[in-house]
């Protein structure tokens, strides 16, 4: 079976640890504002966005399938954007969330093109990886 795991840069490396860093900052941040503001759809975002932070850095099988938390974690904040476009209420610390988000959309997609070489490259792969099941 083809793994979809592969490290074009050593995640030991200074950029990729700062990346990193930044990411689970930046997804923490955004689940604390939503938590503040009370009401189940908030608090359920805030959920989310905790467990994918987490899964950004957790060892063992999340490891290996960090390019299917990395995008998930693009959706999550694109699908919370969207929502708050749509139906959000429009003042200061929404806008300060929604540049918090756009900043980890930007983040997470540098990783992806530095670890996985992008989304295309993750589409092939998944595509092989799929194709190798088919008759």
């Amino acid at each position: 079976m083809a793994t979809l795991t592969t490290h074009r840069q050593n995640l030991g490396q200074p950029l990729a640890i700062v990346l990193r860093i930044s990411i689970v900052a930046l997804t923490l941040a955004t689940a604390q504002i939503h938590a503040t503001l009370g009401g189940l759809l908030f608090t359920l975002n805030a959920v989310g966005y905790t467990a994918l932070a987490a899964a950004m850095f957790l060892p063992g099988p999340f490891g290996r399938i960090r390019w299917l938390t990395r995008y998930a974690l693009a959706g999550f904040t694109a699908a919370a954007i969207g929502g708050w476009l749509a139906f959000g209420a429009r003042f200061e610390l929404a806008y300060i969330d929604k540049a918090i988000e756009a900043a980890l959309i930007g983040f997470v997609l540098v990783e992806s093109w530095l670890t996985d070489g992008g989304p295309l490259a993750v589409a092939r792969r998944a595509r092989n990886s799929v194709a190798a099941f088919l008759p």
